[in-house]
């Protein structure tokens, strides 16, 4: 009996991993080598060194029941095979594991990692570990069972015209669970693959499994054995995966040295092929030396870091910093870990971000591909340091009450064979589609069969494995457009339409797939935050899996960037209020997005940031205090903090910020590279691989002779005061005023009234806006502040009282001045209410409704006035 996953079959076995113990070189001598890191990328050493190892997995309740069976391979080896229970059975209870890293852990919380003498020595199993809890016992996490997946038509009933699809699409992820349940006990167990797969290390020796179904033969080689490939051969069982078991040493080492290369030599269908196995944690670049080395590491207990902090509690409203460690130093280098840790982390807190995004964290051969390029998934870069390395990168960010979220590369992988897992057993359809599906034409790099099994568990795991092993909070899923649509969302112009989200062009493999790790990561950590990469607005993205949707916490608002771009290219006459309005508030119903003006790709070579487009040259000889400013400079500061509080004000329930745009960074992205010549015999010049502008010149944003402070301060109490007011996820928002003659924009974000003049030349006295509560309103941010850069046209000392009456469909409001090209945030002092008739200052009771005062100036809006759902 068989069954299919999109042309997998499978039989149906009690375990897929039921394996047999290899033989092994008796003789084997360990080697002395040791991988010595380049000074000036690491902040330390990996030596190699014996060492013993707990392995950071706890025990777990899973749906198997595992059985030891004898092995004569060896005195005192054994196998792990899993025998399931029945299908009848299985239950349908939420899956439970003992949660050992809960966020709702309390803060004195302590983990130790012990050896469990007690515990079946298992080859297949990594050591346990005792966990002892100063307060309290860890409370259980659980993957809920699917939901019947019918809110969603509640919500939206626009998608019961295509109910067919959709039902299709969770009738598909039904299956998987299902199937997931019966053949490997759970999702919670399936996404734990590298406790099966790759180096796992138990106290009897070191376990290497590896699926390479197209292979013929098999040999793990590296320092440890000379390289010998007939030193240690592996055997393949019936579903593709090599395995071979390593003995410790007669001194109980591992067979292993930590820090040392390895590399699996198979023959293959396309010749003999060393690669870095497909679950490496660590892999380098030796100097000199182009190809990557995967690195076996396993450091001594004293060296392992151990976490001191807990994870923050996830925030109402995510104000993220978006960030690359290699560049983040203001010198022509590349970036540590561990400067990261000490120069930007605080600079972060600082300026008021909750949230940091870190980029180009898995490991990827080529530089500037931005990360995107991933050639090992389960590995940080070796660039910036080690794991542990980044681990104290990880807690100290959580010290500081920071986020940490992980930009994961899901949707391809890189098309390198040499280091990663293009061709990795020799055959074109390993891990990602055959034939032209396979390829993505414009990022020329490889794309995942999301319906194989071996697929879904390697890419599952990895989103476990970063949150599991490093305490990631979080992902940010890149390319998620591309994952949903056969075809990727090239030259396709979506418009809204739903008959181009639900039929053939859609990927429901790859949706499915996105709808079980969603799944896994809410139900291990329900605080994980997970932001998806959409420009297409593909309905139900960000609704629950339970209720249909594909479960994602937000939408990344991508295409606010593009609209000021365009704005941008258009003269100041030609914005459009109505237009910069709609372009913010543009998004679905109950489905939260993370807006910004600019992120990274708007400062990579070949675009321009918005600072660049105001300001142009002239930022490079007219931006110091002690030179005359121009016209140029001081619209293009005026317009970049009105920008960015625009889009923040109304963009979304979440911000993003790329690193050093918050100042106005000058100049673009420019990876260190070479000249490229093209199959045609064109030659794209190089930079001579300079690292000149491949850093982030923060010395700029600090200096208080440049203009540029001006700007990052600006950002900053923006940034302080959402975490004063939370006017980005206040229940009540409400768009007052479009004005196209006057280029006014007025709004209502919780007790925040934000007044934004567009106008290039005209300034307002006595402008009346309207308000939704009564009482004293005081301003709390200026852009127009000298501090920002500003010209100081308002009194901070000015308070501002609201009149009874109806104006712009707001049953109060009051007067203000509003200078041109600036913004105002009035803030409403609830502790003295009070309100104004005829101008004049009353104490009267709430109930009395005096008539409203006529203001000096107004205007009536050009477009009806209208409130946003909440």
């Amino acid at each position: 009996m068989v069954y299919s996953v999109s042309d997998l079959r499978l039989p149906c076995s009690p375990s897929v991993y039921s394996f047999n113990q290899s033989s092994f070189n008796a003789s084997r001598r360990s080697s002395s080598f040791s991988l010595l890191l380049k000074k000036d990328l690491f902040s330390r050493k990996i030596f190699v060194q014996k060492s013993s190892y707990d392995s950071d997995s706890s025990p777990l309740t899973v749906a198997s029941k595992k059985v030891l069976v004898p092995d004569d391979q060896g005195e005192g080896a054994s196998s792990l095979t899993d025998e399931l229970e029945s299908p009848s059975n299985i239950s349908d209870d939420p899956q439970v594991i003992h949660d050992v890293e809960s966020e709702e852990m309390e803060d004195d919380t302590k983990i130790e990692v012990e050896e469990q003498e007690s515990a079946p020595k298992e080859l297949s199993t990594p050591l346990n570990r005792k966990i002892s809890t100063e307060k309290s016992e860890a409370k259980p996490r659980t993957i809920p069972p699917p939901g019947i997946g019918q809110k969603i038509y509640e919500i939206d009933p626009s998608l019961l015209d295509f109910r067919q699809h959709l039902d299709y699409r969770y009738a598909q992820y039904k299956r998987m669970r299902e199937e997931i349940d019966k053949y490997e006990g759970g999702l919670e167990v399936f996404s734990r693959g590298y406790e099966k797969l790759g180096f796992v290390r138990s106290e009897m020796g070191i376990t290497y499994r590896e699926w390479a179904p197209g292979a013929k033969s098999a040999a793990l080689i590296g320092d440890f054995n000379n390289w010998n490939p007939n030193a240690d051969i592996m055997n393949r069982n019936e579903f593709g995966v090599w395995e071979i078991f390593l003995p410790n040493n007669a001194d109980g080492s591992p067979a292993i040295p930590h820090g040392s290369r390895v590399k699996i030599r198979m023959e293959t269908p396309s010749g003999i092929k060393d690669s870095i196995p497909a679950w490496i944690k660590f892999s380098v670049q030796a100097p000199g030396e182009i190809p990557y080395n995967g690195i076996y590491y396993d450091p001594p207990e004293e060296e392992k870091y151990v976490f001191k902090h807990p994870r923050p509690k996830r925030p109402k409203s995510l104000r993220i910093y978006e960030s690359h460690v290699g560049m983040s130093s203001p010198e022509p280098m590349i970036n540590t870990y561990a400067n990261f840790r000490d120069d930007v982390l605080p600079r972060i807190k600082r300026l008021g971000y909750n949230a940091v995004q870190i980029m180009a964290i898995q490991e990827h051969s080529y530089y500037a591909s931005f990360g995107y390029h991933v050639t090992n998934f389960f590995a940080p870069s070796s660039r910036f340091g080690t794991p542990d390395d980044l681990k104290s990168l990880i807690d100290k960010a959580h010290e500081l009450g920071i986020l940490v979220l992980m930009d994961i590369v899901h949707s391809h992988a890189s098309n390198n064979v040499l280091d990663g897992l293009n061709m990795f057993d020799g055959t074109d359809g390993h891990y990602f589609h055959t034939g032209s599906r396979g390829h993505h034409s414009v990022w020329d790099s490889r794309l995942f069969n999301y319906g194989s099994w071996e697929v879904l568990r390697y890419l599952l795991s990895n989103a476990r494995w970063w949150l599991e092993e490093y305490k990631f909070d979080g992902y940010r899923f890149d390319g998620v457009t591309s994952m949903m649509y056969i075809h990727h969302g090239l030259q396709v112009g979506f418009t809204g339409n739903y008959n181009e989200y639900f039929g053939y062009a859609t990927d429901v493999d790859a949706v499915v797939y996105l709808m079980l790790v969603n799944d896994m990561i809410h139900g291990l950590y329900p605080e994980a935050v997970t932001i998806g990469e959409d420009v297409s607005g593909m309905p139900t993205f960000c609704i629950p899996v339970q209720d249909g949707g594909v479960g994602f916490d937000y939408r990344l608002h991508m295409a606010i960037a593009d609209k000021w771009i365009e704005i941008l290219k258009k003269r100041d006459e030609d914005w459009k209020m109505g237009e910069i309005v709609h372009s913010l508030t543009n998004r679905r119903w109950m489905e939260k997005c993370v807006a910004y003006a600019e992120s990274h790709d708007q400062a990579l070579v070949g675009d321009k940031t918005i600072a660049f487009w105001l300001m142009d040259k002239d930022m490079y000889e007219f931006m110091a205090l002690d030179r005359p400013s121009t016209a140029l400079i001081d619209r293009g500061i005026a317009l970049h903090t009105m920008i960015r509080l625009v889009t923040m004000g109304l963009g979304g329930e979440g911000y993003l910020n790329f690193m050093g745009n918050e100042f106005g960074h000058p100049e673009w992205i420019d990876f260190p590279r070479g000249d490229q010549r093209l199959p045609n015999g064109v030659v794209i010049p190089g930079n001579g691989y300079s690292y000149d502008k491949c850093r982030r010149r923060f010395d700029l944003g600090d200096a208080d002779y440049l203009r540029y402070r001006g700007m990052q301060e600006f950002d900053q109490a923006m940034q302080h005061v959402e975490e004063k007011y939370g006017f980005m996820t206040s229940e009540h928002t409400y768009i007052s005023r479009k004005d196209e003659k006057d280029r006014v924009i007025v709004f209502e974000r919780g007790n925040l009234v934000f007044v934004f003049n567009f106008h290039w030349n005209n300034s307002y006295f006595d402008y009346r806006v309207g308000c939704a509560k009564p009482g004293k309103y005081k301003i709390v941010l200026d852009s127009d502040d000298p501090l920002f850069g500003g010209f100081g046209r308002l009194d901070h000392n000015a308070e501002y009282f609201s009149f009874e009456g109806w104006y712009d469909d707001r049953p109060r409001s009051f007067m203000v001045y509003a200078p041109n090209r600036t913004a105002v945030v009035y803030a409403l002092v609830e502790d003295e209410p009070k309100v104004v008739n005829d101008l004049e200052l009353v104490e009267i009771p709430e109930t009395v409704k005096p008539a409203a005062a006529e203001p000096v100036k107004e205007s009536e809006p050009d477009e009806e006035s209208e409130p946003l759902d909440s």
